[in-house]
């Protein structure tokens, strides 16, 4: 049975000037053909982009290795850059030029003939709902169009590994929906090899079997979605008053884990099989005034707390409230 991880690392080492930029990550992500997506997750700065330049051969690699597709990036750069499809995050086009042209230039630059480059061009176009906009100039395309374009562009070759940065960056509700649409029928119907690069916790949720997270140039968490899906374990939102100082020492004790925001507020992961009875007696016996709870089965968004110890304030919930409950001055 073909095992390849679609991308493996072996303690990988990226300096940048006097700066390490990725400092001894390890991690084998996917399996080459079987139609999977990785998300690729972390604060700004975390390394997410570093990453991503030294797989495609923009970065050296000052120590450790990199693997795609079973080729290491030192020494077969050319190998896996024509195996790969890219959709940067910022724009990269000749305002100018249309559409149509822009890809046939991107297609024979891949190593297609003229004739096929232009072929794909149309048909790609079309796929990602550019056919009747093909012959207008990209200068003239709007914020969505634009990244289907950009889309259109990293598939045209027929790229086994795919590597989107920010596809849905700037995009209205119905163009997003449209955009993961199409990312999930890459996976599923043509079984591409997928890594998405997003700040946004929800497309990765939506879309990825699994999931790396970043945080100042190390690996801090890998997960499979799929088995973190399955899990029982329960999220809670919680905002009492009174002293909380020993609250974290106290759900320790009865094997959950919780992280202090401020002022009273806390995220809280239950294991599974714990009861919220537990949780109102601990708060009883710390006395504590509960204001607020609300809880919830598994999210991406508890995942990536865990892992980095905080939230960006921009950050959405990755998932609707399954279960709610609110309590007044209660205890």
């Amino acid at each position: 049975m073909h095992t390849t991880p679609i991308i493996e690392l072996q303690d990988l080492r990226v300096r940048l000037g006097q700066q390490e930029i990725l400092q001894g990550i390890s991690c084998c992500l996917g399996v080459f053909g079987t139609g999977k997506a990785v998300g690729l997750l972390g604060p700004n700065g975390a390394g997410k982009s570093t990453l991503i330049l030294t797989l495609l051969g923009f970065h050296q690699i000052s120590a450790g290795s990199a693997r795609v597709l079973g080729h290491d990036c030192r020494s077969h750069s050319r190998e896996i850059k024509a195996r790969i499809g890219y959709m940067p995050e910022n724009e990269a086009f000749i305002a100018d030029m249309t559409a149509v042209h822009f890809l046939r230039i991107m297609g024979e630059l891949s190593g297609l003939p003229q004739r096929v480059a232009l072929e794909k061009a149309h048909e790609v176009l079309f796929h990602v709902g550019l056919g009747e906009a093909r012959y207008r100039t990209l200068g003239t395309y709007s914020l969505g169009m634009k990244q289907m374009a950009k889309l259109a562009q990293s598939i045209l070759h027929g790229p086994e590994v795919l590597i989107l940065d920010e596809p849905t960056n700037g995009l209205d509700p119905a163009a997003r929906l449209r955009m993961l649409k199409l990312i999930r029928e890459m996976k599923e119907e043509h079984h591409m090899n997928i890594v998405l690069c997003s700040h946004l916790l929800r497309d990765v949720e939506e879309v990825c079997d699994e999931v790396i997270i970043l945080d100042e140039g190390r690996l801090v968490h890998q997960a499979n979605l799929e088995e973190e899906r399955h899990t029982n374990r329960r999220f809670i939102e919680l905002e009492v008053t009174g002293d909380d100082s020993e609250l974290a020492d106290a759900l320790k004790e009865e094997g959950a884990e919780g992280v202090s925001e401020g002022s009273g507020r806390w995220r809280i992961v239950f294991p599974p099989g714990m009861e919220l009875d537990v949780l109102w007696q601990l708060v009883a016996r710390q006395n504590l005034a509960i204001h607020h709870l609300t809880h919830r089965r598994d999210s991406l968004e508890e995942i990536f707390l865990k892992a980095v110890g905080h939230l960006d304030p921009s950050e959405q919930s990755t998932s609707e409230l399954t279960e709610k409950e609110t309590a007044h001055d209660r205890l």
